[in-house]
């Protein structure tokens, strides 16, 4: 009897118990049907961010290719060393700016060598020059430059001057134009020449005692004159660094023939033209 009781409460459980299984499994496939979309749109985005971006990147190569002047102007200043890189493939006025630095000696030839006429007229001596200018190219820069020179007098000269010691000092403010023969070589070669404004001082001088009895040396005798002149050499110059043979800084070594057209023997306190060379060395950028 008991059982018989239990049956309609079982059947109401089973029945209840299919609705469940039924609603459930519903829902279930609805989520994952949910879900494959979800996946889906995501991989369509996914595709089209990529192809975005593939787009980009071929745009950005375009806009970097050969045919793009910004890209060709970029290549030509590398190809040359460096220059170009300002501007539109123009250096700025500052980084164009170059200048020197040097010392040496210098030795008399022609005239101030002769022994006709009262000469020699100067002894061997030393020399300093300073300049600064632009570089137009790799190839040619014009430099503004000064330079002394100090020459003693020759023992017969000075003599004849009523002196003890004696000593020539030339001045000179010069525009020499630089020529790079080998541009683009470690080692090369480069020609400079110029003319300018020479200022020449011949001096004799005697020792005499100062107030405390200590010998000092004195001018006793001076003349000097004002000319126009000229200059012209070779010079042997080597790079330092520069990957690609382009760097500004060059120790070099030079030696130039300089004539001025100082006042002629004939004339009161006249020696005749003045020939020396000056051999220098020091360091360019």
């Amino acid at each position: 009897m008991s059982f018989l009781r239990l049956v309609p409460l079982l059947r109401h459980v089973s029945v209840l118990a299919a609705t469940v299984a039924f609603a459930y499994g519903a829902a279930d496939a609805q989520f994952a049907a949910s879900h494959n979309s979800s996946a889906d749109s995501s991989v369509s985005s996914s595709e089209s961010s990529s192809s975005a971006v593939a787009g980009d990147a071929s745009s950005s190569s375009a806009d970097a290719s050969p045919s793009d002047p910004g890209a060709s102007g970029a290549a030509a200043a590398q190809e040359n060393g460096g220059y170009g890189r300002h501007s539109g493939g123009h250096e700025s006025l500052t980084s164009r700016l170059t200048f020197d630095l040097g010392a040496g000696f210098n030795a008399p030839i022609g005239n101030d060598t002769s022994t006709g006429g009262g000469g020699p007229f100067i002894t061997w001596g030393g020399n300093f020059t300073l300049g600064g200018g632009l570089r137009f190219s790799k190839r040619i820069s014009v430099l503004g430059e000064y330079q002394f020179m100090d020459d003693k007098l020759p023992g017969s000269l000075i003599a004849e001057g009523g002196g003890t010691t004696g000593n020539t000092h030339i001045n000179s403010l010069t525009v020499d134009p630089v020529i790079d023969i080998t541009p683009k070589w470690k080692n090369g070669l480069y020609a400079v020449g110029g003319f300018g404004w020479y200022h020449k001082s011949t001096n004799f001088n005697v020792f005499v005692p100062d107030e405390f009895g200590f010998l000092e040396s004195v001018t006793a005798n001076s003349f000097s004159s004002d000319q126009i002149g000229a200059n012209f050499g070779l010079g042997f110059q080597h790079r330092l660094g520069g990957m690609y043979g382009d760097s500004k800084t060059r120790l070099f070594a030079e030696a130039r023939y300089t004539y001025i057209h100082t006042p002629p023997i004939t004339q009161d306190n006249g020696l005749g033209t003045t020939e020396v060379i000056p051999v220098t060395l020091g360091v360019r950028f």
